[in-house]
């Protein structure tokens, strides 16, 4: 619990509205605001997570893996539903985050990974989902590749896989052809990397 927050958060009430994928709760809760008066909120908050994600970069070509799957939440917007992305997993209770994300880019990309190293966590939106991400970065070469990839057919995953000069793929994102958010964070801190001299 935040300490800066002791005192002005008291839950009164948890409902779970639904425990299919991932749980669903509607909190009913009261919030002492700054002026010192309190306010009685309800929020819903989707446990989707935590989760990770991965950039596989080959240093010396400047190509990135990504994938690309369909996702229903971008079809029920309209959108185009074949989403790029980084290579990405749920952690199970008890599991590392980083032998997380090495299982996952072999089930999806078919890749070992190697230098495999943490950039940062964020929270996907806040809003509304408590899923919270460890984002890495890793390097690869194509003498890495250890199988075909394409991720767990049990699981509804039909998975491809993309190489892509990195240049291309932030003019995907200029273009809008890349739209989710965790592989905009981490194409943007591969190039930031490489404009500082860096591997990504």
């Amino acid at each position: 619990m935040n300490d800066r927050l002791e005192g002005r958060v008291e839950i009164r009430q948890t409902e779970t509205l639904a425990e299919n994928w991932c749980p669903l709760r509607a909190y009913t809760f009261d919030y002492r605001r700054r002026d010192g008066t309190w306010q009685r909120l309800r929020r819903e908050v989707y446990f989707n997570g935590p989760g990770v994600a991965v950039l596989p970069f080959d240093p010396r070509r400047s190509t990135v893996l990504l994938t690309r799957q369909f996702r229903l939440p971008a079809y029920v917007n309209g959108d185009e539903p074949r989403l790029i992305e980084a290579c990405a997993g749920n952690i199970e209770p008890g599991n590392d985050p980083a032998e997380t994300v090495r299982k996952e880019a072999e089930q999806e990309t078919g890749y070992r990974l190697r230098d495999l190293r943490k950039v940062m966590e964020v929270y996907t939106s806040p809003g509304a989902s408590a899923e919270k991400l460890h984002l890495y970065v890793a390097s690869y070469d194509p003498a890495d590749r250890a199988g075909e990839g394409g991720g767990v057919r049990e699981a509804g995953e039909e998975i491809e896989l993309l190489e892509l000069p990195l240049a291309r793929a932030w003019r995907m994102v200029e273009d809008g052809e890349i739209a989710d958010a965790k592989t905009v964070l981490l194409l943007q801190h591969a190039l930031l990397a490489r404009s500082r001299g860096g591997g990504g």
